[in-house]
């Protein structure tokens, strides 16, 4: 058999690994995201919730800011939009996750075996999952970010059009057509650094935070490689990166759901971190952690669908545990 012969004879994952592992993560990513959507509306809602620029500016002025917690944030967006609307911009969503997924984690293994140096069957020294963990958030979310735009926005749009604003959108691609149209190809960048700071931040917490946990569970107790280690690896990373990124989550949400100029320059904040300053003078520090709850609540469940569909999809499709 000639060597051409016996690599068309090999089973596609060995055939395109990084292709492969790009696939099954979108795929498994996709899962999660439909199942823990309606909690990412909620955080998004509370996120923009009494934000004090926009009172500042006149937009929310004369209109009382109705401050409800996350349970009942949920309900009124089911009761007042439809329990449908709980779902609104999961379709970007569910882009955003294609790509930005699919990239971190090629990128993270690609980094953590290639670069980084892990051998097999030892320990991994933390700052190396740290700087794998950000550096292939970073690089995910840059290239997912007018997906994330898209999705904040449509988020909104009920919410809108419960203040008898009109409507901004008619549907996902159009929702990038206008914005493409308004602000052209960087318009579609907008609010892409403390998007990729939060994803930095996240992905410390949840890629290095799993990979972590799970070696140290696999090298020191007496646990396996099975769904139990992955689910105690992913409860752990849930938090950790709830913790560490919910305030860049704020700054984020805010910049990019932010009124623009025709050049796509915001209206309310010249930066992120002016947006960090006007968020903590105007509202506390602790107004950075708006959200944080359903951003747990969503994320702790999000990691555990994840990565147990990733790591079940990997085995069945023959390709070696993360």
């Amino acid at each position: 058999m000639s060597p051409a012969e016996e690599e068309r004879s090999l089973p596609l994952p060995e055939r395109w690994p990084r292709a492969s592992k790009f696939a099954l993560s979108a795929c498994a990513a996709a899962v999660a995201e439909l199942v823990t959507f309606p909690l990412d509306l909620t955080k998004t809602r509370l996120q923009i919730q009494g934000e004090a620029a926009e009172r500042r500016d006149g937009a929310g002025a004369g209109r009382a800011v109705p401050y409800r917690g996350m349970l009942r944030t949920a309900l009124g967006i089911a009761q007042e939009e439809g329990v449908r609307k709980l779902w609104q911009g999961a379709t970007p969503a569910i882009y955003r996750h294609i790509v930005y997924t699919g990239v971190r984690m090629v990128t993270y293994e690609h980094l953590r075996d290639s670069v980084l140096g892990r051998a097999e069957g030892e320990s991994f020294p933390l700052w190396k999952a740290v700087v794998g963990g950000m550096s292939a958030g970073a690089i995910g979310q840059f290239f997912a970010s007018p997906t994330d735009l898209v999705k904040v926005q449509m988020q909104m749009e009920g919410k809108r059009k419960l203040e008898g604003k009109p409507l901004r959108f008619r549907g996902v691609h159009h929702a990038f057509l206008k914005i493409l149209s308004e602000g052209g190809v960087r318009g579609l960048w907008a609010g892409w650094v403390p998007n990729v700071q939060r994803a930095a931040l996240v992905n410390m917490g949840d890629l290095t935070t799993y990979d972590s946990v799970k070696h140290f569970l696999l090298l020191n107790t007496t646990l396996v490689d099975n769904s139990v280690t992955h689910g105690v690896s992913s409860a752990c990373s849930g938090l950790v990166a709830a913790v560490l990124g919910t305030p860049a989550d704020v700054v984020k949400t805010r910049i990019m759901n932010q009124p623009r100029d025709k050049q796509g320059r915001g209206l309310l904040y010249k930066s992120s971190v002016d947006c960090l300053i006007q968020t903590v003078q105007g509202e506390g520090f602790m107004s950075l952690y708006k959200g944080f709850i359903p951003t747990w609540m969503r994320m702790a469940p999000w990691s555990l669908v994840f990565w147990l569909t990733y790591e079940q999809i990997r085995r069945m499709c023959g390709v070696t545990s993360f």
